[in-house]
């Protein structure tokens, strides 16, 4: 099996733009965490829960075509707010811990510098390539 350790330029959001991307994930991760300290729900459920989503990395051992897909759909804010959406049409307050354990993990990774995944390889993301410095 041939692979291909060139990754494709299917471009990166860089310069203001990224500064604010990554400014914006901490914000939601700083709101998200005082969120969850209204909830009332213990801080262990966080700290176990909190990498949680990075086990869609799993979805990897199947390409990285299936690996940006798995891990792209666990690392939206997508999935939060509609889990929100449908706590709140329910009235299931109960699932609100889990929207914002999640949201904080999405937006600790952007913070970070971990953006979606484009389906080359894993490096190459939405918010330039991995281990490249914020200019």
């Amino acid at each position: 099996m041939k692979t291909n350790t060139q990754s494709i330029d299917f471009g990166s959001v860089t310069g203001g733009p990224l500064k604010l991307l990554r400014w914006e994930g901490v914000f939601i991760f700083i709101l998200s965490i005082l969120l969850y300290a209204q909830t009332g729900a213990g801080w262990w459920r966080f700290a176990l829960l909190l990498l949680a989503p990075d086990v869609a990395m799993a979805g990897y051992w199947l390409g990285a075509r299936w690996g940006a897909i798995f891990y792209n759909v666990a690392h939206s804010y997508i999935g939060p707010l509609a889990l929100g959406g449908i706590a709140v049409a329910a009235a299931q307050t109960a699932w609100i811990p889990y929207l914002l354990i999640w949201s904080a993990h999405v937006a600790m990774d952007r913070a970070l510098g971990y953006g979606l995944k484009y389906p080359d390889a894993f490096k190459n993301t939405h918010l330039g390539h991995l281990g490249r410095r914020l200019a």
